[in-house]
């Protein structure tokens, strides 16, 4: 199989990278500098050097691939805007190969942040409710299952909980923040995280670009229903020196991180029926049982970036 990456270098798509790889499949992957090019090209993977904004730096490689995987997003003021130039331009890619009698697919990226504070278990079909940083992603994945035309093109949304693995990402900060000695927790931490292993999260993606049948909206976690609070005392418990930790109230949080500050004190629990249902089962089954292991994962990426 083919596939067309945006994102490769990030936390996201580098994890969806290998596991395409381990899987046999062919990589291209779009890239924002020479250096990244040379980077991804050493693991076998076609680079093409361009921006998320310029559509035509990449929509012919698109066009090449039987699934495209949108990993990819751009984190300044424009981020919301040159997202959707990218479903427009990628999504316009998959049509001209159904045009051309080839089998298409798209799948986005969006994040289980959409469904805002869940009551009970929130599935695949849990109507969203939004946290303000994120308020124009259910539109975003609107639009990318109306460009399916009629089923043509399979269109696909993976909402991944919090990713952990390595050094990146929110779990990453914890680690790095608990070695360092402080432990910042946005409220009293009773709170629940749905959380999944970047490599468990790539393996989903990839199963659901190898599979003819797969299209709609995946959750992707491990359904462990951890607190915050779970998380950091067992983080705390495996550092060299204990840290401190300090709760924060959500209107400092607030003051100081903006909306960020709502989305980490957002409840919920999260299920991933549909995404099971394709065979995906997480190897890695909570954060809190595995600190050994992912704060080794964060050692070692740390050396190989130093």
């Amino acid at each position: 199989m083919k596939l067309f990456l945006t994102g490769g270098t990030g936390y996201i798509g580098s994890a969806v990278l290998e596991a395409a790889l381990r899987g046999g499949h062919h990589v291209t992957a779009l890239v924002r500098d020479p250096e990244k090019a040379e980077r991804v090209s050493l693991r076998g993977v076609t680079p093409i050097v361009g921006e998320l904004a310029k559509s035509k730096s990449y929509a012919a490689a698109a066009e090449q691939a039987d699934a495209i995987v949108h990993t990819a997003f751009d984190h300044t003021k424009r981020g919301q805007a040159v997202d959707l130039l990218a479903i427009d331009a990628l999504c316009a890619a998959a049509g001209r190969r159904v045009d051309a009698g080839l089998p298409a697919a798209v799948i986005y990226t969006s994040q289980t942040w959409v469904l805002g504070d869940t009551q009970g278990q929130a599935r695949e079909d849990t109507p969203v409710s939004p946290t303000p940083l994120v308020a124009w992603r259910p539109e975003h994945e609107a639009l990318v299952m109306d460009r399916s035309r009629g089923g043509a093109i399979r269109t696909s949304i993976v909402r991944p909980g919090i990713v952990y693995g390595g050094a990146r990402g929110i779990i990453g900060d914890l680690l790095k923040d608990a070695r360092n000695g402080l432990l910042r927790v946005v409220g009293e931490g009773h709170n629940h995280w749905p959380c999944v292993y970047d490599r468990d999260l790539a393996d989903l993606y990839v199963r659901i670009a190898a599979t003819p049948t797969a299209s709609g909206i995946y959750h992707a976690n491990d359904e462990a229903d951890e607190s915050v609070e779970d998380i950091v005392q067992a983080i705390s418990s495996q550092v060299r020196m204990r840290p401190d930790i300090r709760h924060v109230p959500i209107e400092e949080a607030r003051a100081k991180m903006g909306p960020y500050a709502d989305a980490l004190a957002l409840d919920q629990i999260v299920r991933s029926p549909r995404a099971r249902a394709l065979g995906w089962s997480p190897t890695l089954h909570s954060v809190s049982g595995n600190v050994p292991r992912l704060l080794e994962e964060f050692r070692s990426a740390c050396e190989a970036a130093a």
